[in-house]
């Protein structure tokens, strides 16, 4: 009889703590519902179509009507040519991409936090911030112009100055596509995506500044000793974010910059995805090399977490 008891004051203290809880906070949910539909409708729900990777598809039956054929189409992929070429190539692109485009932000975040002119300051964060609104389109475009062969003004200059050939073509040489995806990206989203880095670098204490010229430490000193360590967990969660899309080579900027000549290099997870899937009309095999993508996004996503929350103590989850 007393366990009874004891039971229906904790079921009664447990919902009086709910009532209260809801009569406090019921606007922060209902601010938090579009996103949290969203999410449902366009992150969710789509998950329903995974299944397709698991059968035979045809127009007639839909997704859900297809023969269940389990791992054909992963085999089909595994065991096809374009299995190892199209890996090796999304992987380098991904690596030079993270290795070079991800400190690029954080090195210009702390350069324009130690400016001290405001006027110059908002000049120079300006006009970083610019290409990021350049389309991807229009971007390689501007490649295409530039590098043009035989009438392209960097390409003409790089071959005037005798660092690279004079018969080379930029554009369909297969070991300038990468430097070419890479360095293009880095300069039109490294102002963008320092913004962050900007923000949790308004958060450090002014008087550590001051300590440090007291110390008679210089910029570079100070970036180093005081900048980049107030900055290390927003660099830790962004690291693990782009690792978790370390195989999502952006699919419009590739295939726009792919041609005949550097396929070799530039047929990437996405592009090869879309050539064999949808051209072809190969739903299955292609959705079957999207979940395989996904799995090893989601595979790299938790690794670096973990080593995240080992070494630094900071991380997603």
């Amino acid at each position: 009889m007393g366990s009874k008891n004891q039971t229906a004051t904790v079921n009664k203290s447990f919902g009086f703590r709910t009532k209260k809880y809801w009569e406090h906070n019921w606007q922060l949910w209902l601010m938090l519902l579009p996103a949290m539909l969203y999410i449902l409708i366009f992150c969710y729900v789509p998950m329903y179509g995974i299944q397709l990777a698991f059968r035979e598809y045809s127009f007639q039956t839909g997704i859900t009507g297809g023969k269940w054929v389990g791992m054909k189409y992963f085999k089909q992929y595994f065991e096809s040519p374009m299995f190892f070429t199209t890996l090796k190539n999304t992987f380098i692109i991904s690596f030079w991409s993270i290795v070079v485009g991800f400190p690029a932000p954080i090195i210009l975040a702390m350069i324009i936090n130690q400016l001290r002119n405001k006027k110059w300051k908002k000049t120079v964060q300006t006009t970083v911030y610019i290409p990021y609104f350049i389309s991807t389109v229009v971007m390689v475009s501007m490649i295409n112009v530039m590098f043009a062969n035989g009438s392209g003004v960097v390409g003409n200059f790089l071959k005037a100055a005798h660092l690279v050939a004079a018969d080379t073509n930029i554009l369909g040489k297969e070991s300038a596509f990468v430097p070419l995806y890479v360095l293009t990206g880095v300069w039109q989203s490294m102002g963008w995506n320092s913004i962050i880095y900007i923000a949790a670098l308004s958060s450090v204490d002014t008087q550590l500044y001051d300590a440090c010229k007291i110390d008679g430490a210089n910029r570079w000193q100070t970036m180093l000793h005081i900048d980049f360590p107030a900055i290390v967990p927003t660099i830790m969660i962004l690291l693990i974010m782009n690792m978790g899309n370390i195989l999502n080579v952006g699919f419009d900027k590739v295939y726009l910059m792919q041609n005949s000549l550097n396929l070799g290099i530039s047929q990437v997870i996405s592009t090869y995805v879309y050539s064999v899937g949808v051209k072809s009309s190969q739903f299955s095999f292609g959705a079957a090399v999207g979940l395989f993508n996904t799995l090893i996004n989601f595979f790299f996503l938790v690794v670096t977490n973990w080593i995240s929350r080992r070494s630094t103590g900071t991380g997603l989850m």
